[in-house]
């Protein structure tokens, strides 16, 4: 059974795959049939979960982080807690380890700064700790796991905690010189000219696409991996009866032929 911890200090050594998911969720929807292929071949994977903190439990939430948690139908008080039971449950699936790391998400971490949907995709707070969390914890993985492949969200959507980590774990690999790529931040990445966006702000000639095929066991598990995500199932794809169809488009979409499916990074040049 895969691994789940909060401690990095508990993690065995070997992995040949890192992938460094911002939230519960975004590891399974992003890159889901790569992890699935990986395992089967015997290739261990570590999800790093980086914003899976819980906050104190006498924190008052603010009214976005209260609508939010009316949108997912979790109890605030386990609002963490239930979605880290849904990572496991697709971990599971995927046959990944994972590391709770104990950032918090950025409606907790800075409710005064990230109030509403506009403030939470637009520029980081200057002072977000989270990027200096984030180049610790990367710079503590690379040195820990020299030989493995990292894989870092894109921050297609502009999500501020996509955003936070694509910046500081760039910086952080790149002086290791480090095996990185960058997933294409999904469901965000559905929206049309949302990638092109993304790659016009960070440089598009610094960046070339690596197809990762699929085959239909892979694919079938990063949709059953999906599912588990529940209570994320509304606000991402209006309804769990929805969510197949979309996962299976957008691997058409992005494979070239001959590929049937496949998932779609991104390499530094």
């Amino acid at each position: 059974m895969p691994l789940v911890t909060e401690h990095a200090a508990a993690l065995p050594g070997g992995y040949r795959h890192v992938v460094l998911s911002p939230h519960l969720d975004d590891a399974a929807l992003s890159c889901g049939g790569l992890i699935a292929r990986a395992t089967a071949a015997g290739e261990p994977v570590l999800v790093v979960n980086v914003c899976s903190g819980s906050p104190p439990p006498d924190a008052p939430f603010s009214p976005f982080a209260q609508s939010l948690h009316e949108r997912w139908g979790l109890p605030p008080a386990t609002v963490v807690a239930q979605r880290r039971v849904e990572d496991a449950a697709a971990l599971r699936i995927l046959g990944a380890d994972a590391l709770l790391w104990p950032a918090l998400d950025a409606i907790y971490r800075q409710p005064d700064a990230y109030f509403d949907e506009t403030s939470l995709f637009a520029v980081p707070a200057g002072d977000d700790p989270l990027a200096a969390d984030v180049a610790d914890l990367v710079a503590m993985l690379a040195q820990r796991y020299p030989a493995a492949a990292f894989y870092l969200p894109l921050a297609v959507g502009m999500h501020v905690d996509h955003q936070l980590v694509f910046a500081a774990a760039t910086a952080a690999l790149l002086a290791r010189g480090a095996a990185c790529f960058y997933y294409e931040d999904f469901p965000y990445a559905r929206t049309a000219g949302a990638v092109a966006q993304r790659l016009a702000m960070i440089g598009q000639e610094r960046y070339a696409p690596h197809s990762i095929p699929l085959d239909e066991p892979a694919l079938s598990a990063k949709i059953a991996a999906i599912a588990a995500y529940a209570s994320q199932l509304g606000v991402l794809f209006g309804g769990a009866a929805a969510m197949p169809a979309a996962v299976i488009a957008y691997a058409e979409q992005v494979a070239s032929p001959p590929l049937r499916y496949a998932e779609r990074l991104w390499v530094r040049l």
